[in-house]
């Protein structure tokens, strides 16, 4: 897979109301019986909820067919190997997989050796 390092820094909060930040590159806000979790740029997150700052993010350059399977197995599998936890989210046409950024080398390395190409900055 070909991926793409985000330049930004991320943003995993836990809050009882939906944020209404609209953020590039991206957020996204998920609810379940506890409240909704956002993720998105640092800057962009929540004010006085808890969060967990300091992720980065890899997108797979897409867009990929909704019938694809297996993308995110040969992507988290090569993490866990390198003890990189990981917040993944996918959108409509791609993953994205955000993990802490002081795991940032071993994420990357990880990657590369199990073949995936990750583009430049």
């Amino acid at each position: 897979m070909r991926l793409r390092l985000l330049r930004e820094r991320f943003s995993v909060c836990s809050t009882a109301r939906l944020p209404s930040a609209d953020c590039k590159p991206f957020s996204a806000a998920l609810r379940d019986a506890d409240g909704y979790t956002w993720a998105g740029p640092e800057e962009c997150a929540p004010a006085a909820v808890e969060c967990r700052k300091g992720w980065r993010a890899l997108e797979v350059e897409g867009p990929l067919p909704f019938e694809l399977t297996g993308v995110l197995a040969t992507l988290t599998a090569p993490l866990a190997e390198a003890g990189v936890s990981v917040f993944v989210l996918s959108t409509w046409a791609t993953d994205v997989i955000l993990f802490p950024e002081e795991k940032l080398e071993g994420a990357l390395r990880a990657l590369e050796d199990a073949g995936h190409a990750i583009a430049p900055l």
